[in-house]
């Protein structure tokens, strides 16, 4: 690869097309294909390549000359140097519906597939949505002391932030008090990172601590928290190491399913969608779409905390639940519990990477399987699957590559249709594709 250096290639103009999966407009020029950081569908614009390889460039946008009307004057403050957005400058809904063309061109260019129906993009709010966050704390005495918040765009530098228009506003207007609170804290330049987890009716903030706290640490970190209002945890370890720190005993948190009727309790490092309201119009579309009638068989796989298997089993199915993560499987169990629906939900421990023909041989067959698995996909599941099939596949996905490969192998060697596909929003102004996806037999 070759690297260009800056002033050292002419600037030149291309239009944009369309967006790929890092939000880079995407022309043509020269018969090469033309990625510009910045730069929006519809727009003609001047360039800087950085980066080029035979058949692609990496490029700078140098100058809008036509601009696009759906270009619109970010919100933040941050916007273009904290790495957690990247399309604030693009309309709301265009960004969904540059999602779309992600989710399909993805499909038929690696999977070869197309749905037969686009269904309805699932929306929710455009801005203070993240009920979850990883935020970076670094001591920099250079830049005033220390940064919380998230990392610069392409760069593991933290930035300069001070408000975050994504997080819940009472979230963002805490960023200077953690700054100030961890710049006089003894272990400064041993806290790396801040966990956001913020429940129905509490927050917490989980603190990654890589040296014991002295007492006064910890008589500043009780009174951060009592004028706060949220709860401590610290994490010294792995996330399983996170305690409650104060106050003690900590209120548990929990996110809703009203359609449902369901109260779901987590942990604050344990795996939860970070959009509670985009959410809760997945599991109803997930359910809708499934079809599940009472006494049915129906897996869960990947089933987290049990998301959607306790949805599911509210109409009567009988669910199985299958997780690689014992915590969760133990999470999942009690929040069936809870909700009265033990006697319809079981939960196994597997590896689906490892151990999907296993744990379909021990447990199946099922009418009707629901899939939500990590990045990666669910390839190894899927090519476990052996007559006799579930009928129906809901599929959820977050990666429109991995769906779009498993697509493949679903419809042309196991002989289902696609018959529908659509996106889900859960993340507005980043390029993050989440996207839901029915299988017929």
């Amino acid at each position: 690869m070759e690297r260009i250096a800056p002033g050292a290639a002419e600037a030149r103009i291309i239009g944009i097309e369309s967006l790929e999966q890092e939000a880079r407009g995407v022309g043509r020029w020269q018969g090469k294909t033309i990625f510009v950081e910045g730069a929006l569908p519809g727009e003609r614009v001047e360039f800087s390549p950085y980066r080029r390889k035979p058949a692609y460039e990496f490029a700078r946008l140098s100058r809008i000359l036509h601009e696009s009307p759906q270009r619109v004057v970010p919100r933040c403050p941050h916007f273009g140097v904290c790495g957690g957005c990247s399309l604030q400058h693009f309309e709301a809904r265009a960004q969904v519906a540059a999602k779309q063309r992600i989710l399909e061109d993805a499909l038929w260019h690696i999977g070869r597939v197309k749905p037969e129906h686009v269904l309805p993009a699932i929306y929710g709010p455009a801005w203070e949505y993240r009920q979850r966050a990883r935020l970076a704390v670094r001591n920099v005495p250079k830049k005033g002391g220390v940064l919380v918040g998230f990392h610069e765009r392409s760069s593991s530098y933290v930035a300069d932030m001070t408000s975050c228009q994504v997080l819940p506003e009472r979230i963002s207007s805490l960023l200077p008090r953690l700054r100030e609170l961890v710049s006089g804290l003894s272990v400064r330049d041993r806290l790396p990172q801040i966990e956001v987890a913020c429940g129905e009716n509490v927050d917490v903030l989980v603190l990654r601590i890589l040296q014991p706290l002295n007492a006064a640490d910890e008589q500043r970190l009780r009174g951060f928290s009592d004028a706060n209002h949220v709860v401590l945890y610290l994490q010294p370890g792995g996330p399983e190491s996170a305690e409650p720190f104060h106050p003690v005993p900590a209120p548990e948190l929990a996110y809703n399913l009203p359609a449902f009727g369901l109260s779901m309790r987590f942990g604050p490092t344990e795996f939860t969608q970070v959009n509670a309201a985009v959410n809760r119009v997945l599991v109803s579309r997930a359910v809708g779409l499934l079809r599940a009638q009472a006494g049915e068989r129906v897996a869960d796989m990947f089933c987290g905390l049990g998301n959607f298997s306790l949805a599911i089993a509210r109409g009567g199915a009988n669910v199985v639940g299958f997780e690689g993560t014992a915590t969760l499987i133990a999470r999942a169990t009690r929040n069936a519990e809870a909700n009265d629906l033990a006697g319809l939900c079981r939960f196994v421990r597997a590896d689906l990477y490892r151990q999907a023909e296993a744990a379909l041989a021990a447990d199946g067959p099922f009418d009707r399987m629901l899939v939500d698995p990590p990045r990666d996909g669910a390839i190894e599941l899927i090519k476990a699957l052996r007559e006799p099939l579930p009928k129906r596949i809901v599929y959820v996905s977050c990666n429109p590559a991995t769906l779009a490969r498993d697509s493949g192998v679903l419809v042309q060697v196991l002989g289902y249709r696609l018959e529908a596909a659509g996106v889900v929003n859960m993340f507005p102004h980043t390029a993050h594709v989440e996207s839901i996806a029915v299988f017929q037999r």
